[in-house]
């Protein structure tokens, strides 16, 4: 019986492919039949994108709807498996887990097959093989990287499946990441320098590397990360767009260089997109449904616009920007959020009127009283459904400039290009620079440690809204302080007292930095030992 239960593991989990891509051959029986030229080799990375990351109706996977799992969003829906990763409120039974970690495995088998298959579909250009299979290996690298940031020990396979692939133990996550960066290596050397005319979400050269940055920072590599944060800068090839906030609607989404991975229209077959729909509110007829929504205490993050946090600020008081967010503040904050007092489609926004589709405890409103800004558009506001065309970044010129600052603050080595990364932020970001400057006098005196808080809220708010402060959080080690407050909104003076909204409450175990593994994936992977805590 364990046997049969392992065969049908391998076949559906890690060989399995032809059930998610359509065949031009209707009379095709086996896997080579069907691989048989250049546009086989395109659609399978197509469809490897999409699957996974790409998807621009899976809330579960989308990048924006990540933040929903960490201290700067909350999810309403359960089954968007945000709501109970922030919340706490899980176990080794829980279904997000299986979901997550059978979709990474199987496409991860599918890979593997693709790969070792590249050989077979004719191309006129031996090139284009090459440049698909480089950014299938690519893509395997990704999930790989994922995988061990959530789980650690998992099992490393870079070959087709077969029964015994399926009861070999774990491997240890450092002897993963070792043969990740180095194979991330070669695969960039091989992948084209610039970025296509079509199919711009794919891989190229630099958009690699800067993937490989990422992961470099997430684990620790300051080096490694610095080295290719520098090298994509004297790359010359991408800027920062000159309006933050045009970035994540119709005015700039599409054409900057500012974006270097891309979920492009392209990347989905062009269909509709639904960002308005899961982020934006519920204005009249509108399809706004505020699946993710940012809590307070991403609101308070927000330096002023002198570059201070809050607490901090010797022009007012705490209580005086936590009852008026526009107040003095960033203006990321306004490109960024919008909340009760803002201006929506002409109107301005009440979330205390019980008459209005924003009042905080209807179901498609935000419990929080807050909204994110970023990939909602007005002009998608009454489109069925909230269909709209907009276009993605999975990864900015900005990270860049952040990863090869904090890398170098890391290090202890903060030379004159750190400050040029942080200072060309703050500048874009639209901050009073004879004041946020960090080359200035104020900051010569930093410790280590402030340029680490500093680096980190800047990361923060730049990013905020993309996916990205789940695994900051967690790689700094801080999820044991923020995720263990609850979760609040709005707040306002009620008959001369502050009160603010309280959405749930939240817990973060000290072994909660590593996810459990599914009972499930325990009994049909005897290789696989349980996280400890779970």
């Amino acid at each position: 019986m364990k046997k049969f239960i392992y065969f049908i593991f391998i076949f559906f989990v890690f060989v399995g492919c032809d059930d998610f891509l359509d065949k031009k051959d209707p009379t095709a029986t086996t896997f080579e039949e069907f691989f048989v030229d250049e546009e086989d080799l395109r659609r399978v990375v197509y469809s490897s994108y999409l699957d996974v990351f790409t998807n621009s109706s899976a809330r579960t996977t989308l990048f924006y709807m990540d933040e929903a799992k960490s201290d700067n969003a909350y999810s309403r829906v359960e089954g968007d498996h945000h709501q109970r990763i922030a919340n706490g409120n899980f176990n080794s039974n829980t279904q997000a887990f299986l979901y997550y970690y059978e979709l990474y495995m199987k496409h991860l088998g599918r890979l593997n097959t693709f790969i070792a298959s590249s050989d077979i579909p004719y191309v006129e250009d031996e090139s284009i093989r090459q440049k698909y299979k480089g950014i299938l290996e690519g893509l395997r690298v990704w999930h790989y990287f994922r995988l061990t940031a959530r789980w650690g020990n998992v099992p490393f396979v870079l070959e087709p499946a077969d029964l015994q692939t399926a009861i070999q133990p774990a491997t240890p996550k450092q002897i993963i990441l070792d043969s990740l960066f180095s194979i991330a290596d070669d695969i960039a050397k091989k992948l084209p320098p610039d970025e296509y005319t079509s199919d711009k979400y794919m891989f190229n050269k630099y958009s690699f590397k800067a993937l490989t940055m990422r992961y470099a920072l997430y684990n620790g590599k300051y080096d490694l990360a610095a080295k290719l944060a520098k090298e994509i800068i004297d790359s010359g090839k991408y800027s920062l767009y000159p309006t933050y906030g045009d970035l994540f609607n119709y005015k700039a989404c599409s054409k900057n260089k500012e974006f270097i991975m891309w979920m492009d229209m392209a990347s989905h077959g062009n269909s509709s997109t639904y960002s308005f729909q899961h982020l934006g509110p519920q204005y009249r007829t509108g399809a706004g449904q505020s699946y993710s929504v940012p809590t307070k205490a991403l609101v308070d993050s927000y330096w002023t616009l002198q570059g201070r946090s809050i607490d901090k600020c010797p022009l007012h008081s705490k209580e005086e920007y936590e009852l008026n967010p526009r107040l003095n503040r960033d203006p990321r904050l306004s490109a960024s959020i919008m909340g009760h007092g803002d201006f929506f489609y002409g109107e301005q926004i009440d979330i205390y009127n019980e008459n209005s589709p924003m009042f905080y405890q209807k179901l498609r409103s935000s419990k929080t009283g807050y909204w994110f800004k970023k990939f909602v558009d007005e002009a998608d506001a009454f489109k069925s459904s909230g269909a709209g065309t907009m276009e993605f970044p999975l990864l900015r010129y900005a990270e860049v400039l952040l990863t090869y600052a904090e890398a170098k603050i890391m290090m202890n080595d903060i030379d004159a290009l750190t400050k040029k990364c942080i200072n060309d932020i703050r500048r874009r970001a639209g901050l009073d620079m004879s004041i946020a400057d960090v080359t200035l006098p104020e900051y010569s005196s930093y410790t280590q440690q402030q340029w680490i808080d500093l680096i980190r809220n800047e990361r923060r708010l730049e990013l905020a809204g993309e996916g990205q402060r789940y695994d900051d959080i967690i790689r700094w080690k801080i999820a044991e302080d923020v995720l263990n407050k609850p979760c609040e909104g709005h707040t306002r003076l009620v008959d001369g007292h502050k009160e603010t909204l309280k959405v749930e409450d939240r817990s973060f175990k000290p072994y909660n930095y590593l996810w459990p593994f599914h009972e499930n994936s325990l009994k049909v992977e005897p290789g696989l030992k349980q996280n400890p805590g779970y």
